[in-house]
């Protein structure tokens, strides 16, 4: 008799398709009730949350096993495995391997192998069946830059890319099965075709995707490196209708001498040129930007022109993280801003976001909108990811037409055209 299993993921979307393929293997594999914790590393917040977790789900359920796996169980195998509460201990390329859930009680209590070492990519979901209406299908994994405070390609592994035959099949899958927006998703997505034979661009990719897959009603992009948005990105904006008019950039900072500091590859006004390269190409889009407050060296200046440029790139949403040293990056030995200030640079980013979302949200009233609906029925998300809430229910998964009536602190009323 099988024992039920239940994975809990951290961190990004990325984690978040690996996790629906951890449940498909474990699932009727296992003899003891399991927990999968799988987690991120980007932050010392996301590793202390999963071990905080770890210990919760112990104390709630003492008969169950947890499994750690994930970049943070990747970068501290030893840290987790010392952990009493947990049984095992998987890195990012055992934990989609079938193997690993075969049988796992006999298996070694810890299999975290050289993420260095991975050549080749590992779809990680082939078996797995959608859960909701939107689905994340990995293209990229790994990443061969080094911006001083990540850890993650230390975690991921070099850049390995789904071939484009494969990434059909499996998007085509999952329109046949219903889903009705894909996100495409990777540690570093931008870069998809770059270690494939004739260096493939993403755009030409996106293009040839959907002409094979023409049930799919919407395809959408995970968050993508200014610096490497080309000619061939942009125009796969502007021609492709099903390609979701929404672009979410990793920004990180508005500075220059921060960004050299950084190790970004853009800088501040090539940001806001692709901003607005991409405007032009696709009136309506909604820009999304990730952003660092309080990198190390940053005075108030600096500061300054980080929040500024949410603006002056239009953007609509913004992710801002408070920056959090990670040892062993060149970021976590250079001089740091005191927590408060960075604290309260955070706090006027977000305020800047919120601005910014409110006066997105504004412009749209009163206009139409495409919405995919999801979960309960009366929400769902607009084209350009706008968060909307329907007035009336309707079938989850349906694709429907709508006006927006009036805005709300983080999403749009909308009423069934």
């Amino acid at each position: 008799m099988t024992a039920p299993v239940e994975v809990v993921n951290f961190g990004c979307r990325l984690n978040a398709a690996e996790s629906e393929a951890i449940r498909a293997l474990a699932e009727g594999r296992l003899a003891r009730p399991t927990f999968v914790l799988n987690t991120c590393a980007v932050t010392a917040a996301a590793e202390r949350d999963a071990r905080r977790e770890a210990r919760r789900l112990k104390r709630l359920h003492p008969g169950a096993d947890i499994v750690v796996t994930g970049c943070a169980a990747q970068r501290d195998a030893a840290g987790f495995a010392a952990m009493p509460e947990v049984a095992r201990v998987l890195g990012n390329a055992e934990k989609l391997d079938p193997a690993s859930w075969d049988g796992a009680t006999t298996r070694p209590r810890v299999e975290v192998g050289d993420a260095m070492a991975q050549r080749a990519f590992r779809d990680p979901a082939p078996g797995a069946r959608p859960s909701g209406t939107r689905a994340v299908v990995d293209a990229q994994q790994g990443c061969d830059h080094r911006c001083t405070f990540c850890i993650i390609p230390f975690a991921r592994g070099p850049s390995r890319s789904q071939p484009l035959g494969a990434l059909a099949a499996r998007v085509g899958a999952l329109a046949r099965e219903g889903v009705g927006e894909v996100v495409l998703s990777g540690v570093d997505l931008a870069s998809w075709g770059r270690d494939l034979p004739g260096r493939p661009s993403l755009g030409r990719a996106l293009r040839r995707l959907l002409a094979l897959v023409p049930a799919l009603p919407r395809l959408r992009l995970s968050s993508i490196d200014p610096a490497a948005i080309d000619d061939d990105l942009v125009e796969a904006f502007a021609q492709e209708e099903r390609l979701m008019p929404h672009a979410h950039l990793s920004l990180q900072a508005g500075d220059d001498l921060v960004l050299k500091r950084m190790r970004r590859r853009h800088s501040r006004d090539g940001a806001i040129a692709i901003a607005g390269r991409l405007r032009r190409a696709r009136p309506g889009i909604a820009i999304g930007v990730d952003v660092i407050a309080g990198f190390p060296t940053e005075d108030e200046a600096a500061a300054e022109r980080s929040r500024a440029i949410l603006g002056e790139m239009g953007a609509s949403y913004a992710h801002v993280f408070p920056f959090d040293p990670r040892p062993g990056t060149p970021a976590a030995r250079m001089p740091r801003v005191p927590p408060a200030e960075v604290a309260r640079r955070a706090a006027a980013l977000r305020a800047e976001a919120a601005r910014l979302l409110r006066a997105h949200l504004d412009a749209r009233v009163g206009a139409g909108l495409d919405v995919l609906v999801e979960a309960d029925g009366l929400g769902g998300h607009a084209a350009d990811f706008t968060r909307v809430r329907l007035d009336a229910p309707a079938p989850r998964g349906t694709l429907l037409r709508a006006r927006a009536v009036a805005a709300a602190r983080d999403h749009l009323l909308a009423t069934r055209s």
